[in-house]
């Protein structure tokens, strides 16, 4: 697969979202693995988790130890894999969905997720979405604080804005490697930050890039300039989704999720895909 840049290393230019395999709907935990393991063998190195990534609320942390136990039970050599989460977001359990941006939470929470992936740096550790009643310098100063201590080895963000990617990269330094955001055929308001990013050289993640969990299926159906390209070079859109988002900016890393290894692979086929300027214009006006 092709490979683009998270920081000083090189990635697959398609990524594996894991939150399908931990939250509501989750498949058992064999054909999980068989995932993950299909995505290394198809060339993904950056795998993307959280701490929130759980059903329940007595397992916090449900995918984040999942991905540590496929990655390490993968019989092939995975040095180059990247393994990035985030903290900031909670479950209580009850299916909603809350906030804690606080520097000492933060704290507490990158180390708990240092134990559940078993190592003593976090490859990509991520702000995973503002919390109003926090000012924002002080949510990323912790993870400034983070970079410095040397538990994480890169510092991304999630859900921010342009003005927040810049002030983000202004408190850490420079430093900030990564930016992951919505985005996706139905959800493109995220292009300024999408163009931002390739502007400075941050690596841009589009999280739900197909669409969703719910909708993923559907694309074509919803989309007909996805489907119609996709007949046309015998693929599926969502193969030509994919491959429209990586040619929008060499610094986008789609993280599709995946609970299937026949998905994952499907998704990884979209780096080899090319598509015509007039195809993603076509595109780009569905």
């Amino acid at each position: 697969m092709q490979t683009r840049t998270v920081g000083d290393v090189q990635v697959g230019a398609i990524g594996l979202g894991g939150m399908p395999m931990s939250i509501e709907g989750r498949p058992d935990e064999q054909r999980s693995v068989a995932t993950v393991h299909a995505a290394l063998e198809a060339g993904v190195t950056l795998i993307d988790t959280a701490d929130a990534y759980h059903r329940d609320s007595n397992e916090v942390g449900h995918n984040e130890s999942l991905i540590a136990r496929a990655v390490a039970e993968y019989g092939g050599d995975t040095s180059d894999v990247l393994i990035a989460t985030k903290g900031g977001h909670l479950r209580p359990g009850d299916g909603s969905w809350t906030l804690n941006g606080s520097p000492e939470y933060l704290k507490k929470a990158c180390d708990a997720s240092l134990e559940r992936l078993g190592v003593e740096a976090i490859g990509l550790y991520q702000f995973h979405r503002p919390d109003p009643r926090v000012p924002y310098d002080e949510s990323v100063g912790a993870i400034r604080d983070l970079l410095d201590a040397g538990k994480i080895r890169f510092a991304g963000i999630s859900n921010a804005s342009p003005d927040r990617i810049r002030l983000a990269n202004e408190i850490l330094g420079g430093r900030l490697v990564s930016v992951q955001n919505q985005f996706s055929p139905a959800f493109r308001s995220s292009e300024p930050e999408l163009e931002l990013c390739a502007e400075l050289g941050i690596a841009f993640l589009p999280w739900s890039p197909l669409g969703g969990i719910s909708n993923a299926g559907a694309l074509g159906s919803r989309y007909a300039a996805f489907a119609d390209v996709a007949r046309a070079h015998g693929v599926s859109p969502q193969q030509v989704c994919l491959a429209w988002m990586l040619a929008k900016a060499p610094v986008v890393i789609p993280i599709p999720g995946s609970s299937r290894p026949e998905t994952i692979r499907d998704s990884v086929a979209a780096a080899e895909l090319k598509l015509s300027a007039e195809e993603q214009a076509r595109l780009d006006a569905a």
